[in-house]
C-alpha cells in the first residue's frame, strides 16, 4: 500500500497558482532535455523512501485545505553549498485535484497512510473542476463534497 506526503503549498493561493507554477518548471526541465517535472526542495528526508515510491503522491494544503496532490517520482538527497544535507521531491507534471479537506498548519511534511488520503474529485463522476475554490471549501465543510 502506498504512503503520501502532506505539505503545505506556501505562496499559491489557488490551485490554479500551484498548476501554472508547476507548468513553468515543466518547460524548464523540458527545455533542459529531462522529462517534465516539477520539484520541492526540503532540509528532512523521508525515511520511508521505498513506500513513498511505490505509487505515493505529495498532498498540497493550500489555504488550510488539503486540495491537490502530484504523484512521487523520485527523492533525491543532496548536500547544499552551505553543508546541510537536504531532500529533492521530483514530482509529476500533473496536478490532480482532490476533495478538498481542512488541515491545520504545521513546519515541514506529514506522512498521510493510503487509507487516510482524500480520493480525487475527478474519481467521483462529477464535473467540479470548474467550480470557484471557496465553493469546493465550502461543499466540503458541509460534507457534501
Amino acid at each position: 500500500m502506498a504512503l503520501h506526503l502532506l505539505k503545505l503549498c506556501v505562496g499559491a493561493d489557488s490551485i490554479d497558482d500551484l498548476r501554472d507554477w508547476v507548468a513553468e518548471r515543466c518547460l524548464v526541465a523540458v527545455a533542459a532535455g529531462l522529462e517534465p517535472h516539477s520539484s520541492h526542495v526540503t532540509r528532512m528526508v523521508p525515511k520511508r523512501t521505498e513506500e513513498l515510491l511505490d505509487g505515493g503522491s505529495l498532498y498540497w494544503i493550500i489555504k488550510g485545505q488539503l486540495s491537490a496532490r502530484q504523484k512521487l517520482l523520485d527523492i533525491k538527497t543532496f548536500t547544499g553549498g552551505d553543508g546541510i544535507t537536504r531532500c529533492e521531491l521530483i514530482l509529476g507534471p500533473e496536478v490532480i485535484e482532490v476533495a478538498p479537506a481542512p488541515r491545520r498548519p504545521f513546519q515541514g511534511w506529514r506522512y498521510l497512510e493510503a487509507d487516510a488520503a482524500p480520493r480525487d474529485l475527478s474519481a467521483s463522476g462529477a464535473n467540479i473542476e470548474n467550480m470557484p475554490d471557496d465553493l469546493k471549501r465550502e461543499l466540503a465543510e458541509l460534507g457534501l463534497l
